[in-house]
């Protein structure tokens, strides 16, 4: 990997001027906060002393580990202790230069620290009060804790995903955090448009995202109700559940009898599937009859019958014929290399892709042709290459444009932008208010 640093860009991006306390951990917030360093916000992260947890998740070199890096980069640290008075009046004198704030922890916290919508929108009169929760700031959940794979299971993810182990238990959506991630693109989304509305109107507001709300807007069209559709697909399974879960039938069988009435017919389980190659995977994503005939006679499939207008994909025979329609395909990707059926799928248009390990992407010609990934050098760990920014924008660029920062690395800085004396600064240190960089 190359360790020169690449400079970030000369022209400012569209945020260029927009101040951002950062108070939020782990996941979503930090991604919202990231998303908007991207777009060249001066994003301020606001830890508690010691740092927040995940500077600690599977770190090597202390205090610096790839999750926190990776949510944070582009930051700057203010380390203050909100649980002391002079800390959180250090906050407090801080605002008036503040555009935007990020929180995320349970409801009530940020009262208890002093870092409310109402207590800092007084300070502040046209503030963008960004806050994530698990659950919803109403109803019964609205107030327990809550964490990605806790809202995975309320809310349907991880029993639509399909997923059980050897033990029958329900497995989760692993190697991602879908709803922290959806969660802090729509509060960035919700951001830029508070901001637009502030241009017009010069009023500031609260932006409000959950996991569960982000979980759901993922499954729209399940999780829907639409009284004709649902006559044919959603109440006869929910009737044949109902009937298993008065048996006692576990969680396996349950999950068994919804994926057999959820098979979108034939065209879904054979052309929209993944297939184990003779050196690999590949995975199939043709949603369109043109692609689905590729398929077919790259496959030298002729007699396969999902696509004819009155096919019934409820029908028990044509269930028999489709899993024998999988045998066979199953049996024919097996004669040939990831290359060789990536080149012959392609060449007639298919959406086909090889299955790669996450370890393996940031090196590919894709990710690297079209600027996917950047470089950075991080004051402790060195030369990275990091995710660029989620979008490109041609005029006012988003770009990565520091690393994340070491732990107290601006406290000093951002207190004398506030008008802190040196004095001032030093008592602060010396009290256990604020902690700076070592």
């Amino acid at each position: 990997m190359a360790d020169a640093r690449i400079e970030p860009p000369t022209s400012r991006g569209p945020l260029y001027g927009v101040r951002v306390l950062d108070f939020s951990q782990v996941i979503a917030g930090p991604v919202c906060g990231a998303n908007l360093a991207d777009l060249d916000a001066d994003v301020i992260k606001v830890e508690p002393p010691g740092g927040e947890s995940q500077r600690r998740n599977g770190s090597v070199v202390p205090g610096e580990s790839k999750l926190f890096q990776t949510l944070n980069r582009g930051k700057r640290s203010l380390v203050v202790d909100l649980q002391t008075a002079e800390g959180r009046a250090v906050v407090h004198r801080l605002m008036p230069s503040i555009d935007v704030v990020v929180v995320n922890y349970r409801l009530g916290v940020v009262e208890r620290l002093g870092i409310d919508y109402e207590t800092l929108s007084s300070l502040k009169h046209d503030l963008i009060y960004v806050e994530s929760t698990g659950w919803g700031d109403q109803g019964p959940q609205a107030f327990q804790g809550a964490s990605d794979v806790a809202v995975q299971g309320y809310s349907g993810l991880m029993a639509g995903n399909g997923k059980v182990d050897d033990a029958g238990a329900p497995r989760e959506i692993g190697g991602v955090a879908l709803a922290d991630y959806i969660t802090a693109v729509g509060t960035s989304m919700g951001v830029c448009a508070a901001l637009y509305h502030r241009e017009r109107t010069g009023r500031g507001q609260k932006v409000s995202g959950s996991l569960l709300r982000s979980a759901l807007f993922m499954q729209g069209p399940t999780v829907m109700r639409e009284p004709i559709t649902d006559r044919t697909m959603r109440d006869p399974t929910m009737e044949r559940i109902s009937e298993l879960r008065a048996v006692g039938a576990t969680y396996e069988e349950i999950i068994a009898a919804r994926e057999e009435r959820h098979a979108l017919g034939t065209t879904f389980a054979l052309y929209y599937s993944g297939y184990r190659v003779e050196d690999g995977a590949i995975i199939l994503g043709a949603l369109t009859k043109p692609n689905r005939d590729a398929i077919r006679s790259v496959l030298g499939i002729e007699d396969e019958n999902s696509d004819d207008p009155d096919y019934d994909s409820l029908d028990p025979e044509n269930i028999a014929s489709a899993a024998e329609w999988k045998r066979i395909i199953r049996e024919k990707f097996l004669g040939g290399t990831v290359a060789y059926w990536i080149d012959a799928l392609q060449s007639v248009g298919v959406p086909v892709a090889p299955v790669n390990l996450p370890e393996e992407v940031a090196d590919d010609p894709q990710v690297l042709d079209d600027g996917m990934m950047c470089e950075v050098t991080h004051e402790l760990t060195g030369p990275q290459r990091i995710v660029a920014p989620l979008v490109k924008l041609s005029d006012a660029p988003a770009a990565v444009r520091a690393p994340s920062p070491v732990l107290g690395r601006h406290t000093s800085e951002v207190l004398r932008e506030a008008g802190y004396s040196a004095e001032e600064i030093e008592s602060l240190i010396g009290s256990g208010a604020v902690e700076v960089a070592t």
